[in-house]
């Protein structure tokens, strides 16, 4: 069972707290990637240069498992630990990782992706991006919103309009000539480091990943939205341990901790761990669905929007997961927040760097437009109760 714990024995009440770099377990699998440690700390030392973060993205890429492949809890918990040390470079590991595994599920090797990608799949009012095949070619023409990093990044996996009607993805290089990233006009406080402006595409040539709308009905798509839940829930953690630090830190300080402090805590852990709990359980029946549909000769062919009664379909497990995340970071914030008052707000620049980025984050969930979503799936019988 997962746990919101330290690496090693809890240390006694009031000791100095624990290391910034502390795992948010969820996988039962102890075996982690080799210097996962080294790059934990490398990712503490970059914070605030998107670069360099980039380049740790790229490392991590090459040795961190892929949903759906036996290890997805393993890979939530080191998503979910970044984040908890700091919330953007989780947004740029992220959709590092999500990009190889989409080119994984498209049966391209990402061994042989170089360079560091995004994923450009938003739509928006007054942008349209075309997909236009000439002969054995196709060419990408138009413009995309919410690229992040885009001038940053060497490659990204693209969603274009085609000719039948549908969406497909496509796998471009963005220091093709035919690429102009604009200029976003990004005024947030949070996610500074994270600008996502619009791109231009002029006739760029475009492999294709699979057939229309192959992007949005295979099972990946949800795993890669949960992915993203797992990122706000170890922002969440990280604003929990500094609250706990604080509670430390009166403590050495001979101010203890009131009971409604303590009562805080309390609510704080028990939430925390019965979503990471909640999230370790759907990693679980991922990977053992996906061991079963191998074992049967269909792995990766169910829809992610299809499901029969008394078996939840991908798309539901990833509405709930993200909006039962959602509703963790939301209530997290609001207690911290309610508790530490405005000071750390306005002097802890870590603290607040940190509440900045995921309230910002956490606004990728779509509330009760989702769970509208969620309670016609569940109406069809597309639940497990």
């Amino acid at each position: 069972m997962p746990e919101l714990s330290e690496e090693h024995s809890p240390s006694p009440a009031g000791n100095a707290p624990a290391s910034p770099h502390t795992l948010v377990r969820l996988s039962a699998n102890g075996v982690r990637p080799g210097g996962v440690d080294a790059l934990f700390q490398a990712v503490s030392s970059a914070v605030g240069d998107a670069p360099a973060l980039l380049a740790l993205a790229r490392d991590a890429g090459k040795e961190w498992p892929r949903p759906g492949e036996g290890n997805t809890g393993l890979l939530w918990e080191l998503l979910a630990t970044v984040a908890a040390i700091d919330v953007a470079a989780a947004r740029v590991f992220e959709p590092h990782l999500d990009a190889l595994a989409i080119l994984a599920q498209a049966g391209h090797d990402p061994a042989h992706a170089t360079g560091t990608w995004g994923v450009f799949a938003a739509e928006g009012q007054g942008f349209r991006l075309k997909a236009e095949a000439k002969g054995s070619s196709v060419f990408l023409t138009g413009s995309k919103p919410w690229c992040s990093l885009a001038p940053l990044l060497d490659h990204a996996v693209v969603t274009a309009h085609t000719d039948d009607g549908g969406r497909a993805a496509f796998a471009v290089d963005l220091r093709h000539p035919g690429v102009t990233c604009g200029e976003p006009a990004w005024v947030a406080r949070g996610l500074r480091e994270i600008p996502s402006g619009p791109v231009r595409f002029d006739r760029v040539p475009a492999e294709p990943l699979q057939g229309t709308n192959w992007y949005f009905s295979r099972p990946g798509f949800a795993w890669g939205g949960m992915g993203v839940a797992a990122c706000w829930l170890g922002g969440a953690v990280g604003i929990a341990r500094d609250y706990r630090d604080s509670l430390h830190a009166g403590i050495l300080s001979g101010r203890e901790p009131d009971q409604i402090a303590l009562a805080s805590l309390g609510e704080l852990d028990r939430l925390l761990t019965s979503t990471l709990q909640y999230l370790a359980g759907t990693a679980e029946r991922i990977d053992r669905r996906e061991r079963d549909s191998l074992e049967q000769g269909t792995a990766g062919q169910g829809a992610a929007g299809q499901g029969t009664a008394g078996q939840a379909s991908a798309w539901s497990d990833a509405l709930r997961v993200r909006g039962t995340c959602a509703g963790a970071v939301e209530r997290v914030l609001s207690v911290v927040g309610s508790n530490r008052g405005p000071a750390p707000l306005a002097f802890d620049e870590k603290y607040a760097k940190r509440t900045a980025d995921l309230a910002l984050y956490v606004r990728q969930h779509h509330g009760m437009r989702d769970d509208a979503q969620l309670g016609a799936l569940a109406l069809k019988g597309d639940a497990w109760w």
